[in-house]
């Protein structure tokens, strides 16, 4: 029955949620789980699930089928049985009334109990419409005890079970139930006990799955909290790194404005070629400030002391593996094709993505070796962190603080417009892989981004 089926959908209850950005919201809430619910469940399971969210129909449908199973070979076989045993239209008609408590046994399952009752003592003048009752009274008993409370419930059998018990003792011949009525009545009372016993079986364990799909909505909703605060963090960290990289490009143009205003008259060319630096540095520092701009989201975060200083950029990769390899993990370092100028904000991008893949390698990877790829393309930077450790990955808001991992990672890649890939390697490890494309949009102007530098 469709109540002992609730297990398949709560475990794979869970729901992911999308941003309007393809960043790291939709990737880690990737709600694992409702991939795993949609394959689980294929078309069998989305049907299972519909005639679930309409009991009314799947009820009546339900009926039907039984009425059919039980009429069809009646029709059938008409022609062999004697005229007074033949079925007949009204004979049918009171199957189907019979059934009828079915329909509305779990929208109204009061209301299908007292239906069956009434159809009990109406039988004497409509003895046809036991034919479909005897079912649905089983049907009837058992979902008033998996469906009502525990006094519901055995108020409800007391009532169907009684008024049963009545019909067969005073109203009933013998000969229509085709046993004694002291059988009857013991048949009567085992069937009660038997359903009410299932029944209340089921209704406990429902609770219990009720019990386990809120906890589990209720963790949901706790990381998706976290996952929400983490790209929130990143996000404010990152607009303060941009921020610097701003404030450093108005200071240059500050001083080559001095510098340029200065010998203008005695050395125009010198000031020419000042004020062709301002223009490009002036255009580099908008398009970081609409990135600044696309990534703030609040600025009461209490400053650190650290915000003045430099931001690191791809000079300091070197100096970041070797404090790696002091540490004590073996890592290689492969810098592929000419390396050319980069946009302040990318170079940073770059070296962050190295520092967290080798950061999370050195702390959870356990004995293993590193490579970092960095390969200067004609269309873009391609970055690989790889490592061949076995020990446990940790998820994406575990990584030192709420903030770094995976989320930082993905924030980063998806602001310069670039694809992030992470998972195992096929021969053991894990791997971190950012491809960044490099444009007229985003490269600083004055460099060339095409093949020849």
């Amino acid at each position: 029955m469709t109540d002992l089926a609730n297990w398949s959908d709560l475990r794979m209850s869970h729901r992911s949620t999308t941003t309007p950005r393809e960043t790291a919201a939709s990737d880690v809430n990737v709600c694992i789980v409702t991939s795993m619910k949609q394959r689980a469940l294929g078309r069998g399971g989305q049907i299972h699930l519909w005639f679930q969210r309409y009991p009314l129909v799947t009820d009546g449908l339900f009926a039907i089928a039984f009425a059919a199973f039980v009429l069809i070979p009646m029709a059938a076989m008409a022609t062999e049985q004697p005229p007074e045993l033949r079925p007949t239209p009204s004979m049918a008609l009171w199957t189907v009334v019979g059934l009828t408590p079915i329909v509305m046994r779990r929208v109204l399952p009061w209301w299908s109990v007292l239906l069956a009752t009434a159809l009990q003592v109406s039988s004497p003048l409509y003895p046809h419409v036991w034919i479909g009752l005897n079912f649905a009274l089983l049907v009837v008993a058992y979902t008033a005890a998996a469906h009502l409370s525990f006094r519901q419930a055995v108020a409800a059998s007391v009532l169907l079970w009684s008024t049963l018990s009545v019909m067969i003792v005073t109203v009933i011949p013998e000969e229509q139930l085709g046993m004694a009525s002291e059988s009857a009545l013991i048949v009567n009372y085992l069937s009660a006990l038997a359903l009410f016993a299932i029944g209340r079986m089921v209704y406990a364990r429902r609770g219990r799955f009720e019990e386990l799909s809120d906890r589990a909505r209720l963790a949901e909703e706790n990381q998706a909290a976290l996952v929400r605060q983490a790209i929130n963090d990143e996000r404010r960290r990152i607009a303060r790194e941009l921020h610097d990289v701003v404030a450093h490009h108005i200071s240059v143009m500050g001083v080559l404005a001095t510098g340029a205003r200065r010998v203008l008259h005695k050395q125009p060319d010198k000031a020419d070629e000042a004020l062709a630096t301002i223009e490009t540095t002036g255009r580099a520092t908008l398009r970081e400030m609409r990135r600044l701009l696309d990534v703030l989201r609040s600025s009461d975060e209490p400053e650190h002391d650290d915000e003045l200083a430099p931001q690191p950029g791809l000079d300091a990769v070197h100096a970041l593996v070797a404090q790696i390899r002091d540490a004590g993990l073996a890592v290689n370092l492969r810098v592929e094709g000419e390396p050319y100028p980069l946009d302040p904000g990318i170079a940073l991008t770059v070296y962050r993505i190295v520092q967290e893949g080798l950061t999370n390698t050195l702390k959870h990877a356990g004995p293993a070796r590193a490579g970092v790829r960095i390969e200067y393309g004609d269309h873009g930077i391609d970055l690989e962190v790889s490592d061949t450790g076995v020990g446990p990955r940790v998820s994406a808001t575990t990584s030192g603080r709420v903030g770094h991992g995976l989320v930082g990672m993905r924030e980063r890649v998806a602001l310069y417009g670039g694809t992030l890939r992470t998972g195992p390697r096929p021969g053991g490890g894990f791997r971190v892989h950012a491809a960044i494309p490099i444009d007229t949009a985003t490269a600083p102007l004055g460099t060339d981004t095409g093949g020849d530098r």
